[in-house]
């Protein structure tokens, strides 16, 4: 008895004190667009764009997106054959929203200057014009200036201080990722047009003037104001003549790491703006006015619903009523504390679509209860006392709770594999809310069943368990 009124104790003080820790830390649900408000744009590619290019450009959208600021948790997915449909949460100003997605890019080929170990420029908090005084980075790029950029080199993080672009991508004809079976390294084949091969020959001769481990003999490539990798001149190559001929190798390394490495690099330098040439084909505007009604629209839904089945469960179960009300609580607050967690750590965004599915877990809670009780009025029925026909009732109704749960659990894992957009947020929501409704069974449920039918509220008149029987 002890025990299991310990247990009870700790399992409720988890999940309530759970989610208010989480209120207190801020680690509240990410709402998503339909909930917070904010746009959407439909982007459209030309027919049989292949879907590796679609994958690579939501990459890209996601990275440009992150500077734009004011944005919560953008998602950006493929639907269909050629669709990419981008939802920007927070975000109203339609044209600022387009300009984000749609924009060109710019893939450049820099000097490298100077290089400062660590995350900080040495201009922190100098006031210097477009340099940020808390880091030191360079505020908005500018390919014809010099500029400060962070770059984790592998080994660490390090400030790069780069000359003004001497190439940009539309210089680059061709790049792939190969295996260089003579030095058994990974590498990137790089072919560059006429014009572009003069300007790499003269930015490599520059660079190989320079000797062996200075940082000047370092060529930086950046994208969209981002250094992706920032490899030496070879000490072979000549401070006369440089890289000549319209193709170059750039070497990376050995192992599976070296390997996707190349095979990214490859990627960037081929489609240095974005790989596919969009349409907009839709915008859509969602007032933050209009995402708070719906909000608002579903917690009513989902607390009328919470109310009504408590009274239905009181009315029909008694005592046992109130295990299943307080079993609902915590299965409730401990799912808001799972989605702030899931936001915060791998930006999962709640909509109103996985609110529906909360609200169908919620269901499917309730029914592990009436299950469960059933059993138990069933053995009362035949005779048992109320310890044994709660504990022989939650055996035989745990085979129930599981293959329904198992069957709740496929369903949602295959609405997640085939559906795309918000579909995918109710399959989440469904998914984790089966679960959930087991694992709180088994270490609540059965535990509280279990503490009341050895009270008075187990067999001491009409609201008790015995009076449910009856």
């Amino acid at each position: 008895m002890t025990r299991r009124v310990v247990g009870v104790i700790i399992v409720v003080a988890v999940a309530w004190g759970g989610l208010a820790a989480a209120i207190y830390f801020g680690l509240t649900p990410v709402l998503g667009l339909d909930l917070q408000g904010g746009t959407a744009v439909v982007l459209t590619a030309p027919e049989g764009t292949d879907p590796e290019l679609l994958e690579v450009a939501t990459q890209i959208m996601n990275r440009r997106i992150e500077e734009i600021g004011a944005v919560q948790e953008p998602d950006i997915q493929v639907s269909g054959e050629n669709t990419v449909i981008v939802q920007l949460p927070g975000v109203e100003d339609e044209q600022r929203a387009i300009e984000a997605v749609g924009q060109t890019g710019m893939l450049s080929f820099r000097p490298v200057l100077d290089i400062v170990p660590g995350e900080t420029g040495p201009l922190a908090g100098s006031g210097t014009p477009n340099i940020d005084d808390e880091t030191g980075l360079t505020i908005e790029d500018d390919l014809a200036a010099e500029t400060w950029l962070l770059y984790d080199s592998g080994t660490g993080s390090e400030v790069l201080k780069l000359g003004p672009a001497q190439l940009r991508g539309e210089h680059v004809a061709d790049a792939v990722s190969q295996f260089d079976p003579n030095s058994a390294v990974w590498a990137v084949s790089l072919d560059l047009t006429g014009e572009g091969a003069d300007l790499f020959a003269d930015l490599t001769a520059e660079a190989a003037s320079y000797p062996i481990g200075d940082p000047r003999r370092q060529i930086a490539i950046v994208l969209d104001g981002r250094v992706v990798t920032a490899p030496g001149v070879n000490p072979s190559v000549s401070p006369e003549t440089g890289i000549s001929g319209g193709s170059a190798q750039i070497t990376l390394g050995q192992g599976s790491d070296s390997q996707q490495e190349a095979t990214d690099l490859a990627v960037v330098l081929r489609y240095g703006s974005l790989p596919v040439d969009f349409e907009v084909s839709a915008v859509r505007k969602v007032s933050g006015t209009l995402g708070a009604d719906s909000l608002q629209a579903g917690v009513i839904a989902g607390l009328l619903g919470l109310l009504l089945v408590a009274i239905v469960l009181l009315l029909a179960y008694r005592s046992l009523g109130l295990v299943a009300v307080i079993g609902l609580s915590i299965f409730a607050t401990v799912l808001i504390t799972i989605f702030g967690l899931l936001g915060e750590w791998v930006g999962f965004t709640l909509t109103l679509a996985g609110v529906t599915g909360l609200i169908v877990s919620m269901g499917i809670s309730a029914d592990t209860y009436i299950v469960y009780f059933e059993r138990i009025k069933e053995k009362l029925r035949q005779g048992f006392p109320v310890e044994q026909a709660s504990a022989d009732g939650f055996r035989i109704a745990f085979r129930t709770m599981l293959t329904a749960n198992t069957v709740s659990l496929l369903g949602a894992v295959l609405l997640w594999a085939l559906a795309v957009g918000a579909v995918k947020g109710f399959a989440i929501s469904l998914g984790i809310g089966t679960v959930l409704d087991l694992v709180v069974a088994l270490v609540f449920t059965r535990r509280a069943a279990g503490v009341l039918a050895e009270t008075r509220l187990g067999s001491g008149g009409s609201f008790s368990i015995e009076g449910a029987a009856r």
